[in-house]
């Protein structure tokens, strides 16, 4: 059973950047697409990037391209997500989840094995 933990988030002022970090266990890591989605306060879950197996290539929803980069490690069994100048609508719970299929795909429903998430606030 694949689990997924999140760490990383906190409070930062606009502009500044975080890295946030994604533990992921009992698979086989490097055969899961992988992505971040986020969740602000009074509103569903919302695809951020993805990443396939072999890290060659990447999706981004169009807010974020060019301050977000997702990444991975499959020696280590971890998914990152590095934010610059990041502004206050960034500011939500973010989420790693491990996709049913090998395509990048966006939705939700296309994800599975959610953790707690990881908090950021972004202040003006």
């Amino acid at each position: 059973q694949v689990q997924v933990q999140e760490s990383g988030g906190g409070l930062v002022q606009a502009r500044g950047s975080l890295r946030l970090s994604c533990a992921v266990s009992g698979g086989t890591f490097s055969n899961l697409v992988m992505a971040w989605f986020r969740q602000a306060p009074g509103k569903g879950r919302r695809f951020v990037a993805n990443i396939d197996r072999d890290g060659k290539s990447t999706a981004y929803v169009d807010s974020v391209k060019g301050r977000f980069t997702i990444s991975r490690d499959n020696t280590k069994n971890m998914l990152f997500l590095q934010m610059n100048s990041l502004i206050p609508e960034d500011t939500a719970v973010y989420l790693c989840a491990p996709s049913g299929t090998n395509q990048l795909l966006t939705q939700e429903s296309d994800y599975w094995a959610w953790g707690q998430g990881t908090q950021v606030i972004v202040s003006s």
